[in-house]
């Protein structure tokens, strides 16, 4: 009896195309370097202006690459709509996400998938280094801080989460395709930076991750990044995202979850806070989006008297609902510590 070769799952990695020329060639060349042998890759064009299409073309013709394929959006959408139209058009078991300035090593689809299947873990996440473009200097800026292998159980998974365990990009990890139809886990339009949310809305759903601490993908910091061009439309986005993570929060009926999910909307708001402040280091927006957030949910009175919430999360949420002026001032003060 002739003996039925076995094809591995197949992995959709899915590229945005938008100004990346720069840094595009470098992404393509460590996909086409992979050890996994059945991969396909969506390179999703959101109606770039520069050169990002045809060196695309140009890369896929000349390494007589069959299994890539470039999908035109009919109009520059943002981030999110790319995002969906990678999981939309996927059709491997696994989606990656990669974005188009950064690279992956050459055992990271194996990796993930050897994991995957082991486990059966709806969605696996590996490590990430971050790479200074011009000095070359590496280090482990967003750090997988759980010690564990394979977290098991939603509840488990919200309460670490919420701990920040886990890692709130999307790119880097393995995702079951199905499980993000299925539930509908899909990145919101307008909202152009919204991997927290995304994330926190897959968390909600999400019965088993398997963790690898392995670096498998390089994130490169530049001139360009997003993570050093923050300003007010940042600001904005990040509250509405608050608005959406205080809707689950609101529509949530077992109580204990509810306690995870506020905690975890007080952590988000301080870092936030912080994070607005270190990019622009403006008053004036600091003290907008600082009473903007005070309009989202915070501990009640008796919650202080509880001890159901620890003394760090009263503190946050005491800081951040102050008088405006007030604030401000109190986290000048905290900040120049």
């Amino acid at each position: 009896m002739k003996k039925i070769k076995f094809m591995p799952p197949l992995v959709t990695i899915s590229i945005p195309l938008y100004k990346c020329e720069d840094f595009l060639e470098a992404c393509l060349e460590s996909v086409k370097m992979q050890t996994y042998p059945n991969i396909e890759v969506t390179l999703i064009n959101d109606q770039t202006p520069d050169n990002s299409v045809k060196i695309a073309e140009n890369f896929i013709a000349e390494n007589n690459l069959i299994n890539w394929k470039i999908e035109h959006l009919d109009k520059n959408s943002g981030l999110s709509v790319v995002r969906n139209k990678g999981i939309d058009t996927a059709r491997g078991k696994y989606l990656f996400f990669l974005d188009s300035d950064d690279k992956i090593t050459p055992d990271c689809i194996a990796t993930l998938v050897d994991i995957s299947e082991k486990t059966g873990a709806e969605i696996t996440i590996s490590q990430l280094e971050c790479e200074q473009l011009q000095s070359g200097e590496k280090s482990i800026c967003i750090k997988i801080q759980s010690e564990k292998e394979i977290i098991v159980g939603n509840d488990q998974i919200l309460k670490d989460f919420a701990n920040a365990q886990l890692v709130t990009y999307a790119v880097n990890k393995l995702f079951i395709v199905d499980f993000i139809r299925k539930n509908k886990i899909y990145f919101i339009p307008g909202l152009f930076a919204q991997d927290e949310l995304w994330t926190f809305h897959m968390v909600l759903k999400l019965n088993k991750i398997a963790i690898h601490k392995g670096i498998t993908y390089t994130y490169y910091l530049h001139d360009k990044s997003v993570i050093h061009n923050r300003n007010k439309r940042n600001f904005d986005n990040w509250f509405t995202i608050g608005m959406h993570i205080d809707e689950a929060l609101k529509e949530e009926k077992n109580i204990e979850r509810r306690k995870t999910i506020l905690k975890y909307l007080i952590n988000y708001k301080n870092l936030t806070l912080l994070m607005n402040w270190k990019a622009q280091k403006n008053e004036i927006l600091w003290k907008e989006s600082y009473h903007n957030y005070k309009k989202l949910s915070g501990l009640s009175l008796a919650d202080y008297f509880s001890g159901q919430f620890s003394v760090d999360i009263k503190k946050m949420n005491l800081f951040n609902q102050l008088p405006t002026q007030l604030g401000f001032q109190f986290f000048k003060w905290r900040y120049n510590r």
